[in-house]
């Protein structure tokens, strides 16, 4: 009997570290590569291509880790906002005050998840190995 994939430990992940910093009385924030195009979060406060959020629960108000997202609600600049982010686009959750935490690998998506034809085009661009055979590469 062939048994189904297990479905990805990263949001399991997530929860554990968060519950781990805010029990030792830290500050947890998540690290977001806002490429990805449901990302949800002001566009103003983005800086190439990632976002660094602040979800303890004093800033992140109805604060949900599930299995696809991360939702909350916070202010920027006085102004509340919907926030909205794939598990996919987590690049690392830690606490600022001594630096312990996790980070992810970038996880590869489906060009229809980026959010820029530029970046579409940087993707088809790069070249994913070089095969070296008898001295000579080719790609």
């Amino acid at each position: 009997m062939q048994q189904q994939p297990m479905s990805s430990a990263k949001p399991y992940l997530i929860r554990a570290i968060y519950e781990w910093i805010a029990d030792n009385d830290y500050t947890p924030y998540i690290s977001v590569d806002t490429s990805y195009s449901n990302v949800d979060v002001p566009k103003q406060y983005i800086k190439n291509d990632s976002i660094t959020l602040n979800i303890s629960p004093i800033s992140a108000l109805k604060l949900l880790i599930d299995n696809e997202a991360i939702t909350f609600q916070a202010r920027f600049g006085g102004v509340p906002h919907n926030i909205y982010i794939p598990i996919s686009a987590v690049i690392a959750i830690y606490t600022p005050e001594n630096g312990q935490g996790m980070a992810f690998p970038k996880e590869e998506f489906p060009d229809n998840e980026f959010t820029s034809e530029e970046v579409k085009a940087e993707k088809k661009a790069k070249t994913p190995f070089t095969i070296i055979s008898g001295g000579k590469e080719s790609t």
